[in-house]
């Protein structure tokens, strides 16, 4: 298909073959009518217009409302986090996200989906905040189990779901295809007028060794590195950066975004490596992103 290099500012140009939708060929998108101005198109993703614009994306961790008391400090014990409609318009009220990102890997449920999203399309929000929803593994629950949360998350009003831990191209295939199943219109280059995030993560040293493989699987939206699960699957900190950049390099070569954490300390490298979707957390996560936004020119 048809698509225009984006350049990402660094100290050099980084050509990002990422393929966006307002370059497209509208023929090569699934239903597309072949007489529509791919230069028109706008998303109500926000993030895949400004990925289409060559621009990151920023966003924070959806915040537990459920502190940690001195005694949970002390003990370790946890108790299981808390997400609430309320917390999500406060969230969506903030101009400095773009996105938020809900972390269920730890424990699934669905109804913290349904209270962010409702909390993010308040009346009062600023601008249409995209969420994504990260599960988890494959290799825990099961792929039944994961197809159906796949279709329920989208359903509950989700823009996006997280994939952790694919193990294998069979396995990035699989989580393709709970997409499929869910009738979701997943943006990726082959279909540059879709909507939905499909996100997939590599995060151990068996998938890093089979990335290029797996990169190439069709139909999915975002490969990231999850660099702190690599590190510790590596036991070096080094080497799960090098894994982190062959994984971006793939995003480059396939033409899907990267997304990784970021802080005060690498915000800007992270910007001028071509990382398209940059996640923050805790009480510094504000002044991060606006370092970000000033690196990218946003």
């Amino acid at each position: 298909m048809k698509g225009r290099a984006l350049w990402v500012g660094a100290a050099g140009a980084i050509v990002v073959g990422l393929v966006a939708c307002r370059a497209a060929d509208p023929g090569d998108a699934p239903g597309a009518d072949p007489g529509d101005d791919p230069g028109t198109i706008e998303h109500q993703n926000v993030l895949i217009d400004l990925w289409a614009d060559g621009k990151a994306a920023f966003g924070i961790f959806v915040p537990n409302e459920r502190p940690l008391t001195a005694e949970q400090r002390r003990s370790g014990e946890r108790s299981a986090p808390v997400y609430t409609r309320e917390g999500g318009e406060r969230l969506a009220r903030n101009p400095l996200y773009d996105f938020l990102f809900l972390n269920l890997e730890g424990g699934y449920d669905p109804g913290a989906v349904a209270a962010i999203a409702e909390g993010l399309r308040s009346p009062d929000a600023v601008g249409r905040k995209t969420l994504l929803v990260r599960v988890p593994p494959i290799e825990r629950d099961g792929e039944e189990v994961t197809r159906a949360r796949v279709r329920e998350i989208l359903a509950l009003g989700a823009d996006g779901v997280v994939l952790p831990h694919i193990r294998s191209p069979e396995e990035a295939r699989a989580a393709v295809s709970f997409f499929d199943e869910a009738g979701a219109d997943v943006w990726s280059p082959s279909n540059p007028t879709g909507e939905i995030l499909a996100m997939i993560m590599i995060e151990d040293a068996g998938a890093l060794a089979m990335v290029a493989e797996i990169a190439d699987t069709p139909g999915y939206s975002v490969l990231a590195c999850g660099i702190g699960s690599l590190t510790r699957a590596l036991g070096d900190r080094e080497a799960a950066e090098a894994g982190n950049q062959e994984v971006l390099s793939h995003s480059k070569r396939v033409g899907v975004a990267d997304m990784i954490t970021a802080n005060a300390r690498d915000i800007e490298e992270r910007v001028q490596q071509g990382f398209l979707a940059l996640l923050m957390q805790g009480p510094e996560a504000d002044e991060v992103i606006r370092i970000g936004r000033a690196a990218a020119g946003r």
